[in-house]
């Protein structure tokens, strides 16, 4: 059929290719399980994927896909944090999918598109790359440096996190890695600033989308006749990069202001962070309150009146979503993911050159939203606005989709 001349796409099988895909899981194995229950519902879904030893298999969560599994190496558990990062059980899981996607074409099955949703991080080639299926990566992202004068704060750094330094070095050399980004037809990266990571390599289509979402967004809180500090909020892990160190180096700037920061998350840089509080006589403004269940989290979203997050080196960020989703004004460092994913109306960002700017900034920032309620307020509603219209799943769902009729074959004519 053709509409307007040009031959009709539709795209109705999807092969998935999402190792670590579990719904009871968290992070990037929890947002690979919503890609492929949602998109199950839309297409004749194909999902290749692993399972950790323990947990239920993919087939047995997923009702409405047809689901090709292998159980993850039983050594790659034991060392969660490493696993995370290195995935050493995905070479494996890489060419057992690649061996069984040759062999169902051989056989004369046919995929109108196939999509590779995680690993995020952009160091690991695809099993789809090459093959002759239209293909989509992404959303990916990673790879992102810290700005230099801020790499002396950063201490110590595990051997298995230094191994990202040399990401871009193997995305400009390694073939197979190279490979998998020139043959996609479309690569989906989590913020604009992966088109510039991948500046080395000639990509066919580059689109932009957070790799996480919301299924909704929180009923609106009234803020505007709270008494009492006005409380800033920083949640994260507590490591250099999430620019906790210049939030509380802000609040030196600020002791004229009625203001408390409630911090949320554990990390290597919460004894420095609670040492520079005590340096700087703002113990009774900052409380560290570790590790919190997520009822506990949520509750204090809606205690908030500003959320802090200046995170320097952050490719993505859901704590961003969450605290536009509770209607909360945003200050982030101008970089990054987080960035990408609010408004002006919503959110202040500030540059991240130096520890001294970036704390001076965040001061300046947080002055003008403590001592305005009234810009804090109309700033808190754009920000569950922006939510409601930018970050749900349904919207991924769709803009995904419509990548989908883009790039597939034609039908016949």
């Amino acid at each position: 059929m053709k509409r307007d001349g040009v031959s009709e796409r539709r795209v109705r099988k999807i092969l998935l290719i999402a190792p670590a895909c579990d719904g009871e899981d968290i992070s990037e194995a929890w947002n690979a399980f919503q890609w492929a229950r949602l998109l199950s519902e839309r297409f004749e879904l194909t999902v290749i994927a692993s399972y950790k030893k323990g947990h239920t298999p993919l087939s047995k969560q997923l009702s409405n896909a047809r689901v090709i599994e292998w159980s993850e190496p039983p050594f790659v558990s034991r060392f969660e944090r490493l696993n995370s990062l290195m995935q050493p059980g995905y070479a494996p899981f890489y060419f057992r999918a690649r061996r069984w996607i040759r062999r169902q074409l051989a056989s004369g099955e046919q995929f109108d598109l196939a999509h590779q949703v995680v690993p995020v991080a952009m160091r690991y080639p695809s099993p789809a790359a090459g093959l002759g299926i239209p293909f989509v990566i992404g959303p990916v992202g990673g790879s992102l440096l810290s700005p230099p004068a801020f790499v002396c704060e950063e201490g110590a750094t595990p051997w298995y996190q230094r191994l990202r330094g040399i990401d871009r070095f193997r995305l400009k050399h390694d073939r197979s890695l190279r490979a998998t980004y020139e043959s996609a037809d479309c690569v989906v990266g989590i913020a604009p600033y992966v088109r510039d990571v991948l500046s080395d390599s000639p990509i066919r289509r580059f689109e932009s989308m957070s790799e996480v979402a919301l299924h909704e967004v929180q009923p609106p809180i009234d803020r505007a006749r709270r008494a009492g500090p006005v409380r800033l909020l920083h949640v994260g892990r507590t490591i250099r990069t999430k620019g906790l160190r210049d939030v509380i180096r802000a609040l030196a700037e600020l002791r004229d202001l009625s203001l408390v920061l409630d911090v949320l998350g554990d990390g290597n840089d919460r004894a420095a962070c609670e040492a520079l509080v005590h340096e700087l006589g703002l113990g009774d403004r900052v409380t560290f309150h570790g590790m919190v269940a997520r009822a506990a989290v949520d509750e204090f979203y809606r205690e908030a009146d500003i959320f802090v997050f200046p995170s320097y080196r952050e490719p993505g960020g859901g704590v961003v979503l969450e605290a536009l989703s509770h209607g909360l004004p945003l200050i982030l460092a101008d970089r990054g993911g987080p960035a990408a994913f609010v408004d002006d109306a919503s959110a202040i960002r500030v540059p991240a050159v130096t520890p001294e700017q970036l704390a001076r900034d965040c001061a300046a920032a947080i002055r003008s939203l403590v001592e305005d309620p009234a810009l804090r307020i109309r700033m808190g509603e754009a920000a569950r606005s922006h939510a409601a219209s930018h970050h749900l799943w349904r919207h991924r769902l769709d803009q995904m989709g419509r990548y989908y009729e883009q790039v597939a074959r034609p039908v016949s004519q």
